[in-house]
């Protein structure tokens, strides 16, 4: 069941009369949801050109980093900040699949965001979109319960318990093999063993640990405040440049990105007063 929007309240004046043939030129697509899962839909006046490039710099940033530090340069004082960034950027890899799953990243292009998933996944730490997918809708659809695959019933508030679980329940044993063999190639290609470690595995675990705590440990784990409606979801009192460092927004953002799932992370800010005034919808 698509979530649900708020009809426009009568009387909002002429901005939302002058809005409304922009709106007679909205298109709604259905992303790909599997068979017995929840479908977002996307409302889009027309596919904006904003995350696409946004996407595309994410990924040459991560490409150039990931090439150089593997095949090019050499370790140095410098190598730390790089792999630093680079752990950003792999969080940034998987924010963009993210917002494919949700048809988000490309609106009314569902070819364009099943492959920018499928590549930003497998780029990051030969994840599998497909399977991601489901998990995240099913997520969507009961959050915070017994079914959801990114919360732990069992240890609601242990930071330990559930990052454990929320590792296990993405890897298999396929995704591991995979790693490997790439590995292996990297290192056929003449990649030193220090460097695949440095620059492509430190900082994949360290981005696990970047979409675990900020963007589902935070908004999803029990605590003395009350979840104000059946997301189960908070957003974290962030600034604005805290709030892109820590998880492309997903942690300041995430009560705002429950209520409105078809919304790319650059534009959870403005939806914050939107997202206010739906509480318990």
């Amino acid at each position: 069941m698509p979530p649900r929007h708020p009809s426009p309240e009568p009387g909002e004046g002429n901005a939302e009369r002058s809005g409304a043939r922009e709106r007679e030129r909205t298109c709604r697509v259905a992303t790909f949801a599997p068979r017995g899962h929840i479908a977002t839909v996307i409302t889009a006046a027309r596919p904006a050109p904003t995350g696409i490039a946004l996407a595309a710099a994410v990924a040459a940033a991560w490409a150039t980093i990931h090439i150089g530090g593997l095949f090019v340069w050499r370790l140095g004082w410098w190598s730390a900040p790089l792999i630093l960034a680079q752990a950003w950027l792999s969080t940034g890899l998987f924010i963009v699949a993210h917002d494919a799953m949700h048809g988000s990243l490309a609106p009314g292009r569902a070819r364009v965001n099943l492959w920018a998933g499928r590549i930003a996944l497998r780029l990051y730490a030969m994840l599998s979109f497909d399977t991601l997918r489901r998990a995240h809708f099913e997520h969507h659809r009961r959050p915070g319960s017994d079914t959801d695959p990114d919360f732990h019933p069992g240890h609601p508030r242990a930071f330990v318990p559930w990052l454990i679980r929320f590792f296990g329940g993405y890897y298999t044993h396929l995704m591991l093999a995979l790693i490997t063999v790439r590995i292996w190639v990297y290192i056929a290609l003449g990649a030193a063993p220090s460097h695949i470690v440095l620059f492509w595995g430190v900082p994949s675990v360290l981005a696990v640990f970047q979409l675990f705590y900020f963007g589902t440990f935070l908004p999803h784990r029990h605590a003395e405040d009350i979840f104000t409606d059946r997301h189960n979801a908070r957003s974290n009192a962030m600034g604005r440049w805290a709030a892109v460092a820590s998880c492309f927004n997903f942690g300041a953002y995430h009560h705002e990105h429950h209520l409105f799932p078809d919304t790319p992370w650059w534009r959870l800010p403005a939806r914050r007063q939107r997202g206010a005034d739906l509480v318990g919808s």
